[in-house]
């Protein structure tokens, strides 16, 4: 069986950057929910560590909460439409890595399965 972990980044694609300094939450969601942690995005637009490790995954639902007006609200840009960008995810036992990118701009996001 596969090992199973969480990562994630962001692409700022309205300036063709890595998001970087953009605030997150991960928060496990059953059985109730619990924040397990809280990051800044680095210069690549990538947390430090992985979200969720090997050793702490369990099976279940999961949210990630990107800071997405806060982030634009602190390049100076228009942050209106946009602000906390959630992605619940169900997370499986042996699915292996889950990686979830994070696309966005101050009026659009989309995410997808990344490996």
């Amino acid at each position: 069986m596969k090992p199973s972990a969480l990562s994630t980044h962001v692409l700022d694609t309205a300036n063709g950057i890595p998001a970087a300094g953009m605030a997150l939450e991960f928060w496990r969601m059953e059985p109730v929910p619990v924040l397990l942690a809280q990051a800044v995005t680095n210069a690549d637009g990538r947390t430090d560590a992985p979200l969720l490790s090997p050793e702490g995954f369990r099976p279940g639902r999961y949210e990630l909460r990107f800071d997405v007006g806060g982030y634009f609200a602190a390049r100076g840009e228009d942050a209106g439409y946009l602000g906390t960008v959630v992605i619940n995810v169900g997370l499986r036992e042996g699915s292996g890595h889950y990686h979830v990118p994070l696309l966005c701009s101050p009026w659009s996001y989309s995410t997808y399965r990344g490996s």
